[in-house]
């Protein structure tokens, strides 16, 4: 059987303050990429069917809620469940937990990189965001020392700067940089990972 599943993968984190960002930097990214984008975001975790539909129309890109033994497949954003955490497999699908929460957080955003950073290793861009708490600074660690690429939102550009303030004091990222350089770099990312226009 051909493996049709994504080859690498942009995985986004945020709470308070980022959905805003979200919906700007989703408006940016290609119609379609060879890579996967997952998201774990606290603030609307409890209705990811709104959500969904909400970053759905603001992105060229399906956005999909992710669900259990699903491939995590190329060219699409995959949204995590509300009140799920969820993971990533070694054969790159997704599993759905409802271990205890982390950081106060089900989904969190650490159990979810950190699940990925062993599945995609070097193959892994980790994104965190505006958040009002700690969770991601672990699994951004995670993606890091595996050998993937951590980006980082600028604690002074955040709603709530909390979240990339913690990632920043534990480690120093590829990138630290506002939303729109953010952006960019992610489309530009996407576009090097076999997008089509």
């Amino acid at each position: 059987m051909i493996d049709q599943g994504a080859t690498s993968v942009l995985l986004m984190g945020g709470s308070a303050g980022s959905l805003p960002v979200l919906m700007d930097l989703f408006a940016a990214f290609p119609a379609t990429s060879q890579a996967a984008v997952v998201l774990c975001l606290h603030t609307a975790s409890r209705d990811s069917a709104n959500l969904c539909s909400v970053l759905g129309d603001r992105s060229v890109m399906p956005v999909r809620e992710a669900t259990e033994h699903a491939p995590v497949a190329p060219g699409t954003i995959h949204v995590a469940s509300g009140d799920y955490h969820l993971l990533i497999e070694q054969d790159k699908t997704f599993a759905l937990s409802y271990d205890d929460p982390v950081h106060y957080s089900r989904p969190s955003i650490d159990v979810l990189f950190e699940s990925a950073a062993e599945a995609f290793r070097d193959n892994a861009l980790g994104v965190l965001l505006s958040g009002a708490n700690q969770d991601g600074a672990a699994g951004l660690a995670r993606i890091q020392a595996l050998g993937g690429t951590v980006v980082v939102q600028t604690p002074a550009s955040a709603q709530a700067p909390q979240m990339p303030s913690a990632a920043l004091a534990v480690l120093t990222p590829d990138m630290a940089e506002s939303p729109c350089e953010l952006a960019r770099y992610l489309r530009a990312w996407l576009i090097s990972e076999g997008a089509q226009e």
